[in-house]
Parts: C-alpha cells; structure tokens; sequence
C-alpha cells in the first residue's frame, strides 16, 4: 500500500514519536531507522520491515530502488521533501528511511552457542557508547549483549545510527534485573565452567590474567557508578585494565574498556584454537 503524505497528519505525528518517544516506541513494537549501512543490514539479516518512507518529489538512486524492490514492507510512505528532511537526522538528510519491527524473545534471542562470549552492560547512561560497544560486539565476535537496569534505550535511533549497522547483527536483548539473575543461573547450569568476569576501575585482577577461553559473560557497569553491587556480588571475579603507572587516567570511558575486554576475550580464544 502506499500513501503520500503533505502535511504533519498522525501518520508523520507517529514517526516522530517512533524516534524521540521510548514508552510508545515499546507500545508499537516498531523503532525508525536511517541510513544506508544501517538498512542494508536490517535487510541481510533478515528483520521485518513494517514501512518505507521517501521522497514523493525526488528520484530515489538505484540502491533505493532496489531496497524497495527487495525488502518488502507493508505500507510505503511518500512525503514531501521538505517532511522526510524534517525527520532525518542527518544534515543532508535521507533519501530512504524504514520503521522496523522490534524483535520479541528476550533471553531466548541469544541462543545457545558451544562456546559463548555475551556482554552485559548495566544500567547504560550514554546512546553513543551503546553504539559504540554493539559495533565491538560485532567486530570482535561476541555472541550477544545483555542490557540491564534503567537506562538508555537498546531501540534509540542515536544507538543504531551510533552502531553503524552492527545493531542488526548482534543479538541485543533488555532484561529485567531478576531475568538476568535468572538467566545466569541457567548458564551455569547449562556450561560447564561458565564464569561471571566484572569490571571494576579499581587495583583489582588485571584482565590478561584471567582465562577467558571457555563459556564467560563479561559485565560492563554504568558510565558513572559501575557495576551494581547485585551484579558485582554475582561475578566469579573483578577485573581491571592496568593502566600506565604514570597515567593521570583512571579508567577508560566504558565502551573502549569493552572493547578492550573483548580484543583479550577473542585474543585468548584465537591463540588457543590456533
């Protein structure tokens, strides 16, 4: 079906919350995406288009065309230039945008690999680190990340714009503190020598010393407090990332800190299967 669009009508009223509103986001089940890396990973990896938004007043490249070709959706949208640059978050704006569908799941979305590397980040306070660690995850080869605790939004479009794609193929799930907990319990259940690795900005293990080549889940704390004391009591261990003696930094910014986690996790991984 498609429907052209002149004016701010429900139809571009809803699109606008789909990208600023978290609560009605969630009600919807959908969350609205842009740009070219972004929608072709929606596409490979097989997420559910619900519509299509471009330009009524524009010709579309040859890469639209062909998204639009290949990547079915329900309903396309044709808006005004003026209305679809009103919505992009892009200074030259966009010429194809997407409502995707959320994925349903929770837990049962990350799977059940040999040898699982998850993440868990709680309580994340900043959309660009949570980009910015999905885009690790994915570079790296984590199995999936787990977000815990009241914080920034797994469907914000700062997050996905931030993930470069990397979104769409990390399974990413947002779960309860007590799914967690409960979860975990499963993990060890289930994995035998599972382990909880924690971080912590303080003199504590240093992370190359820890063996992170069979089942882990490594736990990444908020930006500002850390790990919540529930979660550091549920960590096999704490670990650090020695930092230079003569450093005035104490920490790294808390997506560098997972990447670095997560270079020693594959670094450790790679070197024994090889």
């Amino acid at each position: 079906m498609r429907k052209d669009i002149y004016s701010k009508n429900a139809d571009y009223q809803k699109f606008q919350v789909l990208k600023t509103n978290r609560n009605k986001r969630h009600r919807y089940g959908e969350f609205f995406v842009e740009g070219v890396r972004n929608l072709n990973q929606a596409r490979e990896n097989g997420w559910e288009f619900a519509a299509f938004l471009y330009a009524l007043d524009r010709p579309l490249s040859r890469w639209a065309q062909e998204m639009l070709d290949q990547a079915p959706a329900p309903v396309h949208y044709r808006l005004t230039g003026a209305l679809l640059d009103g919505l992009s978050g892009k200074e030259d704006g966009s010429e194809l945008m997407a409502v995707v569908e959320m994925r349903q799941g929770g837990a049962g979305l990350l799977g059940r690999p040999a040898n699982p590397l998850w993440v868990l980040f709680d309580r994340p306070s900043n959309r660009g680190n949570l980009g910015t660690l999905l885009r690790s995850c994915d570079g790296l080869g984590a199995d999936g990340l787990i977000l815990t605790g009241h914080g920034v939004d797994l469907y914000d479009p700062e997050v996905v714009t931030a993930s470069m794609g990397s979104f769409f193929r990390v399974p990413a799930v947002q779960l309860e503190n007590s799914q967690a907990a409960a979860f975990l319990a499963r993990m060890r259940e289930e994995y035998s020598g599972f382990q909880t690795i924690g971080t912590t900005a303080h003199r504590q293990h240093p992370i190359y010393g820890a063996d992170l080549t069979g089942p882990l889940l490594l736990m990444l704390g908020n930006e500002t407090d850390g790990l919540s004391y529930a979660f550091k009591q549920s960590c096999d261990r704490l670990c650090t990332i020695p930092m230079a003696e003569e450093s005035s930094a104490s920490s790294f910014n808390v997506a560098c800190a997972g990447t670095v986690l997560l270079y020693e996790a594959a670094r450790q991984r790679a070197a024994q299967a090889g």
